[in-house]
């Protein structure tokens, strides 16, 4: 699924805009650890900006997170591996069992996007201020971006070190900061 066509099916179920630009940003990040890894750029994307389609739908009840975003992703005829990792993205039901590349790239996206974002935030929303040493310094204080799950990060370690996984989620994020309303 084209970029452009993933958002538009994204808008159709998701309408707060902080959960968007998550969504963007989890996209973003998706993307470029694709990239890196020589994995399908393209379809990485699509599962970062459609992972949380249904978060507005389930009202918090995390028993449905994913399982209705499969649901909604097969009635519009995406892929149903597709769909299968999104209903499988929900840690709080499926936490440990993630092996495959683009399984673990999505649990460390998804957590990663908020805390990059939130690092550019103290920057003044300067994303392009943002290195390495400063995920890394933020990524320790418990308190900063307490909503980021550093366990779900440190799962990309066996797909990729830890300080190379921010350098890359950083570049993806560059890539549509003025989405994320950053400079």
């Amino acid at each position: 699924m084209e970029r452009f066509a993933a958002i538009a099916l994204l808008s159709l179920y998701v309408h707060e805009d902080g959960l968007k630009k998550h969504c963007l940003a989890t996209g973003a990040v998706m993307k470029a650890l694709a990239a890196r890894l020589g994995e399908d750029a393209e379809r990485w994307e699509t599962l970062g900006i459609l992972h949380d389609i249904d978060f507005e739908l389930i009202h918090g009840d995390m028993q449905q997170h994913g399982t209705k975003g499969a649901e909604i992703l097969k009635e519009h005829g995406i892929d149903p591996d597709l769909a299968g990792i999104v209903q499988r993205h929900n840690h709080h039901l499926f936490s440990g069992t993630y092996n495959r590349p683009v399984e673990i790239a999505l649990q460390a996206a998804d957590s990663a996007s908020g805390l990059l974002i939130a690092c550019a935030l103290v920057k003044g929303g300067r994303l392009s201020d943002v290195t390495v040493k400063t995920v890394t310094k933020k990524a320790k204080e418990k308190s900063f971006a307490a909503g980021c799950d550093r366990s779900r990060i440190a799962l990309i370690a066996p797909v990729l070190a830890l300080p190379e996984f921010y350098a890359v989620a950083i570049d993806g994020l560059i890539v549509i900061r003025g989405e994320l309303g950053l400079t």
